[in-house]
């Protein structure tokens, strides 16, 4: 049976303990490099740029590498707001079967469709062309919030989680 987090009221952003992060003047290149400058504009609150609106998100932790085409492997976490409305080729958390999947929501013809972006996954219909919610299989899908950020650890960088 799903086990849906539960929805715990997080102080407000006043007196809230911020998380404040060095922030270097430069932007990194990821194109043609370009000189970088020794020294930090300042600080930045990872609440602020991560998390607008609190009382509706949540964090997940991805299990299975269904989106690895966009990036999005087993073990990252993803930062998901539930109040923002979901649109064809947002990366969403669905309820399918009594459990969460993570998928891209993509429109096909004037249905609507989670598709994985590993090549082998099968697409679950969201909605038919003929407006039903039946995906074949008697279990049907609710999105459930959207994804809004996903925390990639890189090689040397590992989880501190793990």
């Amino acid at each position: 049976m799903l086990s849906l987090p539960p929805q715990v009221p997080l102080p407000p952003r006043q007196g809230a303990a911020a998380l404040l992060c060095l922030l270097a003047t430069e932007a990194v290149s990821a194109g043609f490099p370009s000189p970088a400058d020794d020294y930090v504009e300042g600080r930045i609150d990872l609440n602020v740029e991560l998390i607008p609106r609190p009382l509706s998100t949540f964090f997940m932790r991805v299990s299975g590498d269904a989106m690895r085409g966009d990036g999005i492997v087993d073990g990252d976490l993803l930062v998901i707001d539930r109040s923002v409305d979901p649109r064809p080729g947002m990366v969403v958390v669905a309820v399918h079967a009594g459990a969460f999947l993570l998928r891209r929501l993509a429109r096909r013809g004037t249905g609507l469709w989670l598709v994985a972006s590993d090549g082998t996954s099968p697409p679950l219909v969201l909605l038919s062309d003929d407006g039903s919610r039946d995906s074949g299989d008697g279990g049907g899908a609710d999105l459930w919030g959207v994804v809004i950020h996903a925390v990639h650890h890189l090689a040397g960088a590992p989880s501190r989680r793990r």
